[in-house]
C-alpha cells in the first residue's frame, strides 16, 4: 500500500466506525492496553503522538498527567476530525494540536520532543526503519519512545485461537458493521505480516535507540516497546 496515496484515504473510509469496532473486537482490552502503556511513561512537557488517529492515546496521556502538551500527526483527516471532537469534549483543545503529516518525513526540527508515542500505527508505515529513524531524529536526547503494537502469542494454542479470530471473526464482524469489504482484511493482513518481539527491538536499536524493552500484554496479543534516545556526551545536549 502506497502510504501517501492510500493510507490516509483508507482510514478516512473507516473513521466513523473505527472506535466502536476497536472496542468491540478487542473486548474493550484496547482501553486497558493504552492505560498500561501510558502509566509506564515518565511525565513529559511536549509529546509527539505519531498516527494520532482518533486521539485515544493522546487522551490517555493527558488523563494520566504524562504530557503538558501534545502534537499529533496522521495522514487521515477524518480520523483526526473525530480525535479533535473528543479532545474538545474533554476541554483539552488548548493542549493538543493536530497536523496532517507523514511519519516518514516529519515537518519538525531535530531534538524537538520530550517523548514520542505511537499506538497501533507503525505496522502501517510503508518503510518501518525510516519511520523509526524519524522518531529518533525529532526526539530530544534522553527522550522516551513508547510504541504500542499488535504482536503474536508465543503459546501455540493461543496463537491458533488468535489467528482464527484475526483471519475470520474480526474481518467478518468488521465488514458487516463498517460495510467496508476490504478494511478489516487489510488490518488482519497488516498484523500477520508485521514483526514483533526481539525482531522489532532490533529495528529500534538499529534506528539508534538505547534501553530497548518489550512488554507483552494479554498473552502476547499486543506489545509495549519502550526505548530511550541516548547520545554520546559530545552530542547535542538536552535543553
Amino acid at each position: 500500500m502506497n502510504e501517501k496515496q492510500n493510507i490516509g484515504t483508507f482510514f478516512d473510509g473507516i473513521a466513523a466506525t473505527y472506535d466502536p469496532l476497536n472496542h468491540l473486537l478487542s473486548l474493550n482490552e484496547d482501553r486497558r492496553w493504552r492505560k498500561v502503556a501510558v502509566k509506564g511513561m515518565q511525565p513529559s512537557n511536549h509529546v509527539l503522538d505519531v498516527a494520532i488517529g482518533t486521539a485515544d492515546l493522546t487522551l490517555a496521556l493527558l488523563k494520566h498527567h504524562k504530557a503538558n502538551r501534545i502534537t499529533g500527526i496522521d495522514l487521515s483527516t477524518e480520523m483526526m476530525a473525530i480525535g479533535k471532537t473528543k479532545v474538545e469534549q474533554h476541554h483539552w483543545s488548548d493542549r493538543v494540536s493536530f497536523m496532517q503529516a507523514s511519519a516518514l518525513d516529519m515537518p519538525f526540527e531535530s531534538h524537538t520532543f520530550d517523548a514520542v508515542t505511537c499506538s497501533y500505527g507503525v505496522r502501517n508505515f510503508s518503510d518501518l526503519d525510516k519511520g523509526l529513524r524519524e522518531m529518533y531524529r525529532v526526539l530530544k536526547p534522553n527522550g522516551e519512545l513508547m510504541i504500542l503494537e499488535f504482536s503474536y502469542p508465543s503459546n501455540r494454542l493461543m496463537a491458533w485461537c488468535y489467528d482464527l479470530y484475526f483471519s475470520h471473526v474480526m474481518p467478518f464482524v468488521g465488514r458487516v458493521l463498517s460495510r467496508n469489504r476490504t478494511a478489516y482484511n487489510y488490518l488482519n493482513h497488516s498484523v500477520k505480516h508485521f514483526i514483533w518481539g526481539e525482531q522489532m527491538c532490533q529495528h529500534l536499536r538499529d534506528a539508534g535507540f538505547n534501553q530497548v524493552q518489550a512488554q507483552t500484554l494479554s498473552f502476547g496479543i499486543t506489545t509495549i516497546y519502550r526505548a530511550t534516545k541516548v547520545l554520546p556526551s559530545t552530542s547535542v545536549k538536552n535543553n
